[in-house]
């Protein structure tokens, strides 16, 4: 009298399951995406980086992320600038605030260069890729502790981010075929 339920599916959430993008490409096949989770560098200064790397081609993104690495170019501090230093090198973005944060460089740097081999692995041509969209979000704080006088305890928190961005190639414009005039 027992009926078979049939085959039983189980749901483990978080195991094996493909992590969600903020934004869903509409060509999938001309895109390629990368994400990081958990990065242990700071969430505003990542913030920071995403916003001006923001519709670059992706070899300008990876020479300016360098020329910040050596103090060339600065990224600009536009959202969160308190207590952010005064430099020339800001002027190129219409602000006067700047700093050159170096472990955000380098975790978008990883990111980018991730995405361009899952391009390259799709076939895209990597001179017309483009960043179509880019963001830094806040992760779970990791939480630490220091001791303090008189037997106090405090907590000592990292803010660490998830960045995820995806690259886009570029659709040439193609000139349409002049009629021959026949003679």
């Amino acid at each position: 009298n027992t009926k078979d339920p049939g085959p039983v599916v189980f749901l483990f959430l978080g195991m094996g399951s493909k992590k969600k993008y903020s934004v869903i490409p509409t060509n999938t096949a001309k895109t390629a995406k990368a994400r990081g989770s958990d990065i242990r560098c700071h969430f505003k200064n990542t913030h920071e980086v995403c916003q001006v790397l923001r519709g670059m081609m992706y070899k300008k993104a990876i020479r300016y992320l360098r020329d910040v690495l050596v103090h060339k170019r600065c990224i600009p501090f536009k959202k969160f600038a308190n207590g952010c230093g005064h430099t020339q090198q800001a002027k190129e973005f219409g602000t006067d605030l700047g700093r050159w944060p170096r472990k955000p460089v380098l975790a978008v740097m990883d990111i980018l260069k991730n995405a361009r081999a899952n391009a390259e692995q799709k076939g895209l041509d990597v001179d017309s890729l483009f960043i179509a969209h880019i963001q830094a979000n806040k992760a779970q704080k990791q939480r630490r502790r220091t001791y303090r006088a008189h037997g106090r305890i405090n907590p000592y928190m990292a803010t660490p981010a998830h960045i995820e961005l995806i690259l886009k190639s570029k659709v040439m414009p193609v000139k349409p075929p002049t009629p021959s005039k026949p003679s």
